[in-house]
């Protein structure tokens, strides 16, 4: 039996290879809202949310002008941006309907409720919050019994 990683582990940040800096920016910084924490010339930036030092790299490094990856190949799936409340996911979601971003899906998990869409460079990205540990859908064991179903996107809208 091996031993299970440490449970304070976290995911620390992501990197992302986009075709154009200036395009990823006004995406991630003008539509979600991270801010710029530094830039490295015309070929890389780091952003974040709450001034920690970035949660998502963008660089051009091996992909300025680059065209996204084909379908049916290997690579990140989506990247995916906890939101501390679900009021914050619905700011998010309202961000996205003024910058007319369509949403590829929304669905309730159990434990969380998410949005699907893409960025400009076609990478999946989810936002999503986590209902809270005690509400988390159980088996008749105790163990975890996530779902999904279609996400009440109206609802999530009357968040304030």
């Amino acid at each position: 039996m091996t031993t299970p990683i440490d449970p304070g582990v976290r995911i620390g940040h992501v990197h992302l290879k986009v075709a154009d800096i200036e395009r990823a920016l006004a995406f991630y910084c003008g539509v979600l809202g991270f801010e710029l924490t530094q830039r490295y010339g015309a070929q890389a930036a780091f952003i974040s949310a709450g001034g920690y030092h970035h949660h998502i790299g963008l660089n051009t490094w091996e992909s300025l002008g680059g065209s996204p990856p084909p379908e049916h190949s290997t690579g990140l799936y989506h990247l995916a941006i906890l939101y501390p409340t679900r009021a914050a996911l619905a700011d998010a979601l309202r961000r996205l309907t003024a910058a007319r971003i369509p949403l590829e899906g929304a669905s309730d998990h159990g434990v969380s409720e998410a949005l699907y869409l893409r960025d400009p460079d076609e990478n999946g990205v989810e936002l999503y919050w986590d209902r809270p540990k005690e509400s988390w859908p159980r088996g008749p064991n105790g163990e975890l019994a996530m779902f999904t179903v279609p996400l009440d996107v109206d609802d999530l809208l009357r968040q304030t």
